[in-house]
């Protein structure tokens, strides 16, 4: 299975970087992750600034431009793990060195082989 780790970065907004301390701590943690095996993936975002939001609604499409100052939850950033369990995926981001944030953990959906299987070639 895989899962998308999502790091939000909340209440010190999108200016503040990490701590020379967290970023390597942040350093040895992934190499842990990859050294396992479960690591795909993992990428920082810059900040929201140099972002844009397209907004689809009632036939219009609208962009913004950042910063998005109205948002109250950012996302710094991303890992991409395999592992066999949310459960599994959990107890590895228990052992992550973050202090004072919220992280996501969501499925990644799979394609079932039966339905590619079936597909006419």
């Amino acid at each position: 299975m895989r899962f998308m780790i999502i790091v939000k970065r909340t209440g010190f907004g999108s200016r503040v970087m990490p701590s020379e301390k967290l970023l390597t701590d942040m350093g040895k943690f992934n190499e842990e992750l990859v050294n396992a095996g479960v690591m795909l993936a993992a990428e920082g975002l810059q900040a929201s600034s140099k972002g844009a939001r397209v907004r689809f609604s009632g036939g219009k499409t609208t962009v913004i431009d950042g910063p998005f100052a109205e948002t109250k939850e950012l996302v710094a950033g991303y890992w991409i793990w395999q592992v066999k369990s949310k459960e599994e995926a959990i107890e590895w981001l228990k052992r992550a060195p973050f202090e004072e944030t919220e992280v996501e953990i969501r499925q990644v959906f799979e394609a079932e082989t039966s339905v590619l299987s079936s597909r006419p070639s």
